[in-house]
């Protein structure tokens, strides 16, 4: 049997179209989310979130097919949609997961560059080049996502000059990497669970 309020206005009017935006927001979360992980090649865990996603979507789903006549059932739903897709890259931008390759063209003082990046215990290539104005020094190296923008700043304090691209990758095999630091965050907590894209 139904609970009296159930059937209210204001049941029908805001708490329904709250509920459905707030299921849809969490779907679509999970769902922007499923999707990066196949991009970064964490696939284990994919199969996981889509059976929480569409459980989710399904409820919601129900919730407006059975209130057709409440626009606002409409709106709670679109929302939850657009919610959802900004919350989800939010969380992706703050776990920062994913390798990526970092490539720097250095016409001059590129030893002290390179001692400083080996100090953070990465590995780096180095290749002769020859660019637009003279012979330069490239170097490639590989960077945990979490951690560019610490390597960018040391490229800054050590050689401001330096030309550099930053591209993703999916795998990165048989080279040095970085150990896994200490826990701090709650981030850094959910980095260590989720599985390592080097090895395949």
């Amino acid at each position: 049997m139904d609970h009296p309020f159930l059937n209210t206005e204001v049941f029908k009017w805001v708490v329904l179209p709250i509920l459905i935006f707030i299921a849809r927001t969490l779907d679509v979360t999970l769902g922007t989310l499923r999707s990066v992980f196949v991009s970064k090649g964490f696939r284990k865990i994919v199969p996981f979130i889509g059976f929480v996603e569409v459980l989710i979507w399904l409820i919601s789903i129900r919730q407006v097919m059975q209130h057709l006549d409440n626009p606002v059932c409409y709106i709670g739903f679109a929302g939850g949609f657009a919610m959802g897709t900004y919350v989800g890259l939010l969380i992706e931008g703050r776990l920062a997961l994913g390798l990526q390759v970092l490539r720097l063209i250095v016409s001059s003082d590129w030893d002290p560059l390179v001692n400083a990046l080996q100090k953070e215990k990465l590995g780096v290539t180095i290749m002769d080049g020859h660019g637009a104005k003279g012979p330069v020094k490239i170097i490639f190296t590989i960077v945990n996502r979490k951690d560019i923008a610490r390597v960018r700043n040391i490229i800054k304090i050590v050689n401001p000059q330096a030309f550099y691209s930053i591209e993703d990758i999916r795998i990165a095999n048989q080279g040095v990497f970085p150990t896994k630091g200490t826990i701090n965050t709650k981030m850094d907590y959910i980095r260590n669970v989720l599985p390592d894209v080097k090895e395949k």
